[in-house]
């Protein structure tokens, strides 16, 4: 799950508890989704992608919206707002999901995961730009229940394929080999309670943690200290999830965009797809039974420069059947790709289209999604099949 730029909700944009942590390590500082974040370190975008490619990296996503709903039938109650199967999770396991607008549309995605104890609380991380309206919406849609935002509370990203490696000397009660990928853990560290999430939004093993504020520069310089761990940014952040075919919220998904048709349907349970009960529920199922009018695909730009967010895709006839919701240079791949939607018709691996970068037409070719294989752990404890 991540989230597109959006203006701040201050004159000045908010700091999280790592801001002087960041400047410390030499960062560039830009707005985004209404706080101060690190876009690149001295190091570079290409290298802080092929570091979280090839060891970890530590990103500060202490923006997203953290927030644990509890009561009675919670698990049951935010099935009438998203489409993912929640009733059925299994405790300590996480799922991706999507908050609906009445006609079907993403008014925003998010991750769910099913706490541990006697009473029902479902933990809740939302993207930045859209926290406020989606607390709102919790709170006015499931009155019945109780929403505890957690404000004090910092979120670090620890990604890439020794990430597992490099947490477990921080984390050492921590058993990592049996925590598979979207399961959930309760750790501590210096005293205080942590959160650990085996997930991530760059194709690569890794894990979110959310930790009190006053301890996340102690946590973040503890995992730096590794010799396999570097800071990276939100540009580094943004060309990962690029390549590894996922959605970026206000650009790849919003409020006209259905799951179906984002190529989100794997998100939507059996159950959830027979029986319904979720907001668009009749857009959805006749978009499962009969197919979307357009799809999100991937998509390669012939030459070295990349294709942004806007670029019109047309048929070979010249008529407009899409555009491009996300596009930049893929560092693994050492060539531009992007992603977009276009008319079902045109949705094959192979097709050829056709876009215009400076008033000069491009070839793209229709491919495939992801672009760079994920490689998200799957260990001794399996898949969740609830």
């Amino acid at each position: 799950m991540s989230e597109s730029h959006a203006p701040p909700t201050s004159t000045m944009p908010e700091k999280t508890p790592l801001d002087a942590l960041h400047r410390a390590l030499g960062a560039r500082m830009t707005p985004f989704a209404g706080y101060e974040l690190p876009l690149h370190y001295p190091a570079g975008v290409v290298a802080e992608h092929s570091h979280t490619r090839e060891k970890a990296s530590l990103f500060d996503v202490s923006h997203m919206g953290q927030s644990i709903l509890g009561g009675r039938g919670a698990a049951e109650r935010i099935e009438s707002l998203v489409p993912a199967a929640i009733a059925d999770l299994h405790t300590e396991r996480t799922r991706y999901s999507q908050l609906l607008a009445e006609d079907g549309g993403v008014l925003d995605d998010l991750m769910i995961t099913r706490l541990p104890g006697r009473d029902e609380r479902l933990l809740l991380i939302v993207n930045a730009a859209a926290k406020q309206q989606d607390f709102a919406l919790l709170r006015q849609q499931l009155p019945q229940l109780g929403l505890s935002v957690l404000s004090g509370r910092a979120l670090i990203a620890l990604q890439g394929p020794r990430a597992a490696a490099a947490l477990a000397t921080v984390l050492q009660e921590l058993d990592l080999e049996s925590m598979p990928f979207m399961g959930w853990r309760a750790a501590e560290f210096r005293g205080a309670g942590l959160f650990v999430s085996r997930s991530g939004y760059t194709g690569e093993d890794g894990f979110e943690i959310s930790v009190p504020n006053h301890l996340a520069e102690p946590l973040a310089e503890a995992l730096l200290a590794h010799p396999d761990v570097a800071p990276a940014g939100l540009a580094a952040r943004d060309s990962l999830r690029l390549e590894a075919g996922l959605c970026l919220y206000g650009h790849d998904l919003d409020a006209t965009t259905d799951p179906v048709e984002a190529g989100l349907a794997w998100s939507i349970g059996k159950r959830r797809r027979e029986q319904g009960g979720f907001p668009g529920y009749e857009r959805i199922r006749a978009a499962l039974e009969h197919g979307p009018a357009r799809l999100r695909v991937g998509l390669l730009p012939a030459g070295r420069a990349p294709l942004r967010e806007g670029a019109a895709l047309a048929a070979p006839d010249g008529r407009i059947i899409g555009r491009i919701t996300s596009g930049g240079y893929s560092p693994t791949l050492s060539r531009p790709i992007a992603m977009g939607y276009v008319e079902s018709g045109f949705a094959t691996p192979g097709v050829t289209l056709e876009s215009r970068l400076r008033d000069k037409p491009v070839a793209v070719e229709v491919t495939s999604l992801p672009f760079v294989p994920h490689r998200f752990f799957r260990g001794p404890a399996g898949k969740d099949r609830s």
